[in-house]
């Protein structure tokens, strides 16, 4: 299957720079993953097309404010940094620009010296291990120096921190957020749990290795980079007990989907634990747990194109795009939304292999 397959034309303007006021008031695209059907609605919709004894699966990780502007001790250069994720302790593997200026042994002052940080490592691709050294608590100074990592294809700056975290965030270790999840309100919430509908709360934080282009013709050959999740014994039994009642699960996002596949036997039991998890969901892929999936519009050519193609085809989702693009949807990270469900009341179908 040739990268160049989940391609298509998005006109610059259609790609969302800020935030709406309310969550909830995005728009809603939602399509049958079976027939490729489609209806406009807005996301606090959601609710209507969501039954009692469903179960809405989230991924509560939290973003860190991973963006940290500093200067090389000696030259007084300018250098920027990204946190990717934490080795061990005060050891970071970072994203380092522009990486000449970062060899073995720089010392890097942020923050006139409240925070320094020493490059002991290049690893894979290029990427920098940097041991922190600092008076005080780590993410105290990180919070007061740091900057939200927004995705370069939003040029504008953001107002308010939180609205880079969905409602629910609470385990600290993300480099981007899970954006699906940015719709959702604490009201809204509530009112899915009061329908009857369980929430399970797991964990991946998100490194960018999700969002990193595919750089091979052949998506087979392209290799995912690893990302940490947890997923405790409570909420692994609330999506086994919706299964096994003949609930759903609905994934809010590639990351709860990736999260809950990777941690799921072949018959479809999520299992409690944590790990690495390198799962690359492309079509042809068999879904053990997920039935239907809450998602944002994706980057041409990318991992998550293809994720959202796994499942409803990829035929079906070009198309959708196309009548999102015609009808001025909102891209990407602060954009509107897609339900890929059974609007056929077929519940649990799961599309065959292609």
């Amino acid at each position: 299957m040739n990268v160049r397959d989940f391609n298509f034309d998005l006109p610059q303007e259609l790609i969302a720079q800020d935030p709406l006021l309310d969550r909830s008031s995005s728009r809603l695209l939602v399509m049958d993953k079976q027939t490729g059907e489609i209806e406009h609605r807005h996301f606090r919709d959601i609710l209507s097309y969501l039954k009692e004894g469903d179960c809405l699966v989230i991924n509560d990780t939290k973003v860190i404010p991973a963006r940290l502007f500093g200067v090389k001790e000696g030259t007084e250069a300018k250098i920027e940094i990204l946190l990717l994720k934490r080795r061990e302790n005060d050891i970071w593997e970072t994203l380092v620009k522009p990486g000449k200026k970062a060899k073995e042994g720089t010392v890097i002052s942020f923050g006139d010296g409240l925070l320094k940080g020493t490059v002991i490592d290049v690893v894979e691709e290029g990427n920098r291990l940097i041991q922190f050294s600092y008076d005080g608590i780590f993410e105290e100074i990180l919070d007061q120096l740091g900057q939200m990592p927004l995705p370069p294809y939003i040029t504008h700056q953001l107002q308010d921190k939180n609205r880079y975290q969905t409602v629910y965030a609470k385990h600290e270790g993300s480099a981007a957020a899970p954006t699906a999840g940015l719709h959702f309100t604490k009201e809204l919430l509530e009112e899915i749990e009061k329908k009857g509908i369980s929430i399970a709360r797991v964990t991946l934080h998100v490194g960018l290795g999700t969002f990193r282009p595919v750089k091979v013709d052949a998506i087979e050959s392209h290799h995912m980079h690893s990302e940490f999740y947890m997923v405790e014994e409570a909420e692994a039994k609330k999506v086994n007990d919706t299964k096994k009642n003949g609930g759903r699960i609905i994934c809010v996002g590639t990351t709860s989907c990736r999260t809950v596949e990777s941690a799921s036997t072949e018959d479809g039991i999520l299992k409690a634990g944590s790990g690495w998890t390198e799962i690359f969901i492309y079509p042809g892929y068999r879904f053990k747990t997920l039935d239907c999936l809450i998602t944002n519009f994706h980057l041409p050519e990318s991992t998550l194109v293809m994720l959202v193609s796994a499942l409803a085809g990829r035929e079906h989702v070009l198309h959708a795009y196309e009548e999102a693009i015609k009808e001025r949807y909102r891209f990407f990270s602060f954009g509107d939304a897609m339900f890929l469900t059974d609007l056929t009341n077929n519940q649990n179908g799961r599309r065959p292999l292609e």
